[in-house]
């Protein structure tokens, strides 16, 4: 490959070609090697298309609030330079120093310690989870805003790593129950749950209402269900979402008590213990829900209302009154 842009210290010549293989630069003209060591600046990947090259472009990681600094950090290490050739003794000892310092000039603000911990919690919590990672990206930065408004001062941070997690999955429409959370967290349930309601006040966040469908799939999975039942389940839903029976209640109430439904006309034998224990409810709400459901089921289809019975003959007379007469 011919470089026209150097030239040749003894004849003068621009026709200077690189080879890539050997790391040379020699003259066209008279053959001087100008140069033994040279820096490849392409890609450390081979592509064999124009889509793989595409594909694949040579930058580094991308931000991410995940990462207590966002991946924009810088690191000594390596035990050789440039050229391929290890360290004395002397420049090792300099490199281990300037490492330290630069550790402890990285963690010598508290907010930079707080986010290192809270990140590596979020990690695991994301791990054990099995958290996607857009949702990780997004509790990160919600945890982020509840630090610049100072309100994890004195309050646990694995709280409030568990409770903007939480917070993540609900915007995001997450499946993620707080009791599955809190199993898998560090903290009680009452701290999780206390948190939780600040990061809502203080960051006025608005979340949405989750509709029980997306528990079915979860809940069937947990009992071994049949694909019929699963869908019939889903049906009994949309059916009663229809006559406007699922405004204000528990949506994961609601698919517990619409599987139990589908299980008994699909005839599965599932006791509503098995159900509610799935659900992560109680057989008191299943009841509950149950008892709504087959209520809303059975009334007129939505625009159509029952026909009033005629009056009895006779029966508006009767219902006249009288003038009353005057005392004797």
């Amino acid at each position: 490959m011919e470089n026209s842009g150097n030239r040749c210290p003894r004849c003068g010549s621009t026709e200077i070609v690189t080879d890539p293989d050997l790391g040379e630069e020699i003259c066209g003209s008279c053959g001087l090697v100008i140069s033994e060591v040279i820096v490849d600046r392409g890609p450390e990947w081979r592509a064999f298309t124009a889509s793989e090259r595409d594909e694949r472009p040579r930058t580094g990681l991308a931000e991410s609030y995940a990462l207590y600094d966002k991946g924009l950090t810088t690191s000594f290490g390596g035990l050789r330079d440039a050229h391929g050739r290890r360290l004395d003794l002397q420049t090792l000892e300099r490199m281990s120093q300037l490492k330290r310092h630069d550790t402890r000039s990285k963690m010598d603000e508290s907010w930079t310690r707080n986010l290192s911990i809270a990140m590596s919690e979020l990690d695991r919590l994301s791990a054990v989870l099995h958290i996607p990672q857009s949702v990780k990206e997004h509790a990160a930065l919600i945890y982020r805003k509840a630090l610049q408004k100072d309100l994890i001062r004195g309050r646990s941070i694995d709280a409030f790593v568990a409770a903007s997690l939480y917070a993540a999955c609900r915007l995001n429409q997450v499946p993620r129950t707080l009791r599955r959370i809190v199993q898998a967290s560090t903290r009680d349930h009452s701290e999780i749950a206390r948190s939780y309601r600040l990061l809502i006040r203080e960051l006025k966040l608005r979340m949405p209402i989750d509709d029980p469908i997306k528990f079915v799939p979860n809940i069937a999975s947990k009992l071994n269900l049949k694909p019929e039942t699963e869908i019939r389940a889903v049906e009994i839903l949309k059916e009663a979402r229809k006559r406007q029976g699922l405004a204000g209640k528990d949506p994961r109430g609601l698919a517990a008590a619409a599987i139990y439904l589908a299980c008994v006309e699909m005839k599965e034998k599932r006791v509503q213990k098995e159900v509610a224990a799935a659900a992560g409810t109680t057989e008191v709400t299943l009841r509950n829900r149950l008892r709504g459901l087959e209520t809303v089921l059975r009334g007129p289809p939505p625009g159509r209302e029952m026909p009033s019975t005629p009056p009895v003959v006779g029966e508006e007379e009767s219902r006249i009154s009288l003038p009353s007469q005057p005392a004797p």
